[in-house]
């Protein structure tokens, strides 16, 4: 384990982030959401189909399926997850 619990936020009703066991299946340090306008997705780690990866962003606010991640947390598993890593996602709320 990398490091964990750690405070993230969630997909909101009807775009629930994924639970489960995943691999990383890409990476982008400054993605950019076409889906959502351009959002801004920094570290973004890619895991789960639909474009769902952990990502820094405002984590007081549900998401649209992704975990939401401060800085610190998204740059450290952007910087330490490799492709075909491992990752689980467990205890989001419902």
């Amino acid at each position: 384990m990398e490091a964990g619990p750690v405070p993230a936020s969630f997909g909101k009703k009807g775009q629930r982030t994924p639970a489960g066991v995943f691999q990383v299946q890409w990476k982008n340090k400054d993605h950019r959401s076409r889906e959502f306008n351009n959002a801004p997705m920094p570290f973004a780690v890619f895991f789960a189909p639909g474009g769902i990866a952990f990502h820094e962003g405002n984590t007081e606010t549900e998401s649209a399926g992704c975990v939401r991640l401060s800085r610190e947390n998204a740059e450290r598993w952007f910087n330490s997850l490799q492709v075909g890593d491992r990752v689980e996602v467990t205890n989001i709320p419902q």
